[in-house]
């Protein structure tokens, strides 16, 4: 008997572990968007084609986070999986749930560093209405007037600790 109360505690604690565990995997990581930013801004130097970047379902949306673009020449978002309606709005028109401009003043010099820029804002979770702390990583697509970012939610991260990270190849 004494056995079997056991086995049925270690069964329920290992399911909360593993539950913990599968919702901890829905957030990306950012060292996950360093990579894909640099994927996807490499992969938009070679096409040009911003298209890719529009859909819902395709490989430039994971977790809980999604690449968006930026046209530095135009000042306008070039294309955003989530919220199509923001593509085409001028970029620094684009305010957090706060009422802040969501991209500080230099956004796009700074994406243009080797290691890009980290920003902070808030913004809601996709499926959600409140907004919440999110760091994004911005990095320039070469040749392009283009600037390739996602972000990440966390409320910890520093944008000096993040920094350091995107400056390591």
């Amino acid at each position: 008997m004494k056995s079997s109360k056991i086995f049925a505690a270690a069964v329920a604690v290992l399911s909360v572990a593993l539950c913990t565990l599968a919702v901890g995997q829905d957030h990306a990581t950012a060292q996950e968007v360093v990579a894909k930013v640099r994927d996807a801004a490499s992969a938009l130097s070679k096409t040009g084609d911003l298209a890719q970047f529009q859909q819902k379902q395709g490989p430039w949306v994971w977790k809980d986070t999604y690449i968006f673009v930026e046209d530095c020449d135009k000042n306008v978002m070039a294309a955003h999986p989530i919220k199509p309606e923001l593509v085409g709005q001028d970029s620094m028109s684009v305010k957090d749930t706060r009422g802040k401009s969501v991209l500080p003043e230099g956004w796009c010099e700074a994406a243009k560093k080797p290691s890009g820029v980290w920003i902070e804002y808030w913004w809601p979770k996709p499926g959600e209405k409140e907004g919440s702390r999110k760091l994004s990583y911005l990095l320039s697509a070469k040749g392009t007037p283009y600037v390739v970012a996602a972000g990440i939610f966390d409320d910890k991260a520093t944008i000096a600790e993040l920094s350091k990270l995107s400056s390591m190849k």
